[in-house]
Protein backbone atom coordinates (compact mmCIF):
# COMPACT_ATOMS: atom_id res chain seq x y z
CA UNK A 1 0.00 0.00 0.00
CA UNK A 2 1.32 3.72 -0.87
CA UNK A 3 1.79 6.23 1.72
CA UNK A 4 0.00 9.07 1.01
CA UNK A 5 2.30 12.21 0.15
CA UNK A 6 0.87 14.50 3.58
CA UNK A 7 1.54 11.46 5.59
CA UNK A 8 4.99 10.82 4.37
CA UNK A 9 6.07 14.43 5.00
CA UNK A 10 3.94 14.48 8.15
CA UNK A 11 6.59 11.69 9.46
CA UNK A 12 9.40 12.97 8.18
CA UNK A 13 8.42 16.22 9.92
CA UNK A 14 7.79 14.67 13.22
CA UNK A 15 11.18 12.94 13.00
CA UNK A 16 13.00 15.74 11.90
CA UNK A 17 11.40 18.08 15.05
CA UNK A 18 12.15 14.93 17.39
CA UNK A 19 15.83 15.29 16.41
CA UNK A 20 15.95 19.41 16.69
CA UNK A 21 14.11 18.80 19.92
CA UNK A 22 16.40 15.87 21.62
CA UNK A 23 19.40 17.88 20.17
CA UNK A 24 18.39 21.37 21.91
CA UNK A 25 16.66 19.87 25.38
CA UNK A 26 17.91 16.34 25.71
CA UNK A 27 15.94 13.09 25.14
CA UNK A 28 13.39 14.00 28.19
CA UNK A 29 11.05 15.86 25.29
CA UNK A 30 7.33 14.81 25.36
CA UNK A 31 5.30 14.00 22.38
CA UNK A 32 2.87 16.57 22.68
CA UNK A 33 5.80 18.85 22.40
CA UNK A 34 7.19 17.09 19.25
CA UNK A 35 3.80 17.28 18.07
CA UNK A 36 3.40 20.91 19.18
CA UNK A 37 6.65 21.93 17.60
CA UNK A 38 5.97 20.21 14.58
CA UNK A 39 2.69 22.17 14.32
CA UNK A 40 0.35 18.58 13.96
CA UNK A 41 -2.45 17.10 16.20
CA UNK A 42 -1.25 14.96 19.09
CA UNK A 43 -3.51 12.05 17.40
CA UNK A 44 -1.33 12.54 13.82
CA UNK A 45 2.13 11.99 16.01
CA UNK A 46 0.18 9.06 17.62
CA UNK A 47 -0.75 7.22 14.37
CA UNK A 48 2.99 7.34 12.79
CA UNK A 49 4.26 6.64 16.08
CA UNK A 50 2.31 4.65 18.93
CA UNK A 51 4.68 5.44 21.31
CA UNK A 52 7.89 7.17 21.97
CA UNK A 53 10.15 3.92 22.10
CA UNK A 54 8.61 3.95 18.28
CA UNK A 55 9.82 7.16 17.63
CA UNK A 56 13.28 6.89 18.95
CA UNK A 57 13.58 3.13 17.34
CA UNK A 58 12.48 4.92 14.25
CA UNK A 59 15.09 7.24 14.43
CA UNK A 60 18.07 5.10 15.46
CA UNK A 61 17.20 2.51 12.54
CA UNK A 62 17.20 4.81 10.11
CA UNK A 63 20.59 6.66 11.14
CA UNK A 64 22.23 3.21 11.45
CA UNK A 65 20.96 1.91 7.94
CA UNK A 66 22.31 5.06 6.28
CA UNK A 67 25.35 4.41 8.33
CA UNK A 68 25.49 1.10 7.00
CA UNK A 69 24.93 1.52 3.41
CA UNK A 70 27.77 4.39 3.53
CA UNK A 71 30.16 2.75 5.03
CA UNK A 72 29.98 -0.26 2.80
CA UNK A 73 30.14 1.63 -0.31
CA UNK A 74 33.27 3.08 1.02
CA UNK A 75 34.94 -0.41 2.09
CA UNK A 76 33.91 -1.46 -1.18
CA UNK A 77 35.91 1.45 -3.22
CA UNK A 78 39.81 0.63 -3.64
CA UNK A 79 41.22 2.74 -0.95
CA UNK A 80 43.56 2.35 2.34
CA UNK A 81 41.59 1.36 4.88
CA UNK A 82 42.52 4.19 6.38
CA UNK A 83 41.19 6.46 4.31
CA UNK A 84 38.06 4.63 4.98
CA UNK A 85 37.98 4.85 7.45
CA UNK A 86 38.43 8.46 8.33
CA UNK A 87 35.30 8.80 5.74
CA UNK A 88 32.98 6.82 7.31
CA UNK A 89 34.26 8.70 10.99
CA UNK A 90 33.32 11.79 9.36
CA UNK A 91 29.99 10.44 7.89
CA UNK A 92 29.11 9.52 11.29
CA UNK A 93 29.61 13.48 12.52
CA UNK A 94 25.92 14.05 11.09
CA UNK A 95 24.23 11.01 11.94
CA UNK A 96 21.94 11.36 15.93
CA UNK A 97 24.52 8.68 17.62
CA UNK A 98 24.62 10.55 20.40
CA UNK A 99 20.57 10.02 21.19
CA UNK A 100 20.77 6.48 19.80
CA UNK A 101 23.77 5.75 22.51
CA UNK A 102 21.67 7.46 25.10
CA UNK A 103 19.04 5.53 24.35
CA UNK A 104 21.26 2.09 23.68
CA UNK A 105 19.18 -0.02 26.59
CA UNK A 106 15.91 0.63 25.27
CA UNK A 107 16.73 0.20 21.79
CA UNK A 108 19.04 -3.36 22.10
CA UNK A 109 15.54 -5.33 22.66
CA UNK A 110 14.55 -4.49 18.80
CA UNK A 111 17.15 -7.42 16.87
CA UNK A 112 17.58 -5.29 13.86
CA UNK A 113 18.67 -2.49 15.93
CA UNK A 114 21.15 -4.74 17.66
CA UNK A 115 22.61 -6.88 14.19
CA UNK A 116 23.07 -2.99 12.93
CA UNK A 117 25.11 -1.83 16.01
CA UNK A 118 27.11 -5.69 15.57
CA UNK A 119 27.63 -5.36 12.17
CA UNK A 120 28.67 -1.84 11.97
CA UNK A 121 31.25 -2.59 15.05
CA UNK A 122 32.36 -4.94 12.99
CA UNK A 123 32.71 -3.36 9.80
CA UNK A 124 34.64 -0.86 11.68
CA UNK A 125 37.43 -3.77 13.45
CA UNK A 126 37.59 -5.04 10.07
CA UNK A 127 38.76 -1.18 8.51
CA UNK A 128 41.05 -0.74 11.61
CA UNK A 129 42.93 -4.53 11.18
CA UNK A 130 43.29 -3.61 7.78
CA UNK A 131 44.96 0.14 8.84
CA UNK A 132 47.12 -1.67 11.37
CA UNK A 133 48.33 -4.30 8.77
CA UNK A 134 49.11 -0.93 5.88
CA UNK A 135 51.11 0.27 8.68
CA UNK A 136 48.78 3.44 8.74
CA UNK A 137 47.05 3.29 12.18
CA UNK A 138 48.54 1.98 15.39
CA UNK A 139 49.55 -1.64 15.95
CA UNK A 140 49.88 -1.12 19.76
CA UNK A 141 45.68 -0.99 20.14
CA UNK A 142 43.39 -3.99 19.70
CA UNK A 143 41.03 -3.32 16.64
CA UNK A 144 37.92 -3.48 19.49
CA UNK A 145 39.79 -0.69 21.29
CA UNK A 146 39.83 1.21 18.52
CA UNK A 147 36.03 0.97 17.96
CA UNK A 148 35.16 2.27 21.28
CA UNK A 149 37.78 5.23 21.21
CA UNK A 150 36.10 6.09 17.83
CA UNK A 151 32.94 5.57 19.67
CA UNK A 152 33.77 7.99 22.46
CA UNK A 153 34.75 10.51 19.04
CA UNK A 154 31.41 10.01 17.28
CA UNK A 155 28.54 9.27 19.59
CA UNK A 156 28.35 12.00 22.02
CA UNK A 157 26.29 15.26 21.04
CA UNK A 158 27.67 18.18 18.96
CA UNK A 159 30.52 15.70 17.62
CA UNK A 160 31.73 16.95 14.40
CA UNK A 161 34.69 15.16 12.09
CA UNK A 162 36.90 19.05 12.67
CA UNK A 163 36.55 18.90 16.87
CA UNK A 164 39.26 18.66 18.77
CA UNK A 165 38.42 15.38 20.64
CA UNK A 166 37.39 13.97 17.10
CA UNK A 167 41.03 15.44 15.44
CA UNK A 168 43.13 14.18 18.65
CA UNK A 169 41.97 10.61 18.57
CA UNK A 170 42.44 10.18 14.94
CA UNK A 171 45.66 11.76 15.03
CA UNK A 172 46.69 9.34 18.46
CA UNK A 173 45.43 6.44 16.06
CA UNK A 174 47.37 7.50 12.95
CA UNK A 175 50.75 5.74 12.29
Amino acid sequence: MAVRADARRNRELIVTTALDLFAERGTAVSMEEIARAAGLGVGTLYRHFPDRQALVEDIALDALRRLMTFSETVTAEDRPHWQALRLVVEHCAGLPLALIKTLAPATTANPELARLERDLNALFERLAKGAQEEGTLRGDIPPGEVVGLLNVAVCRPGARADDYLTTVILDGLRR
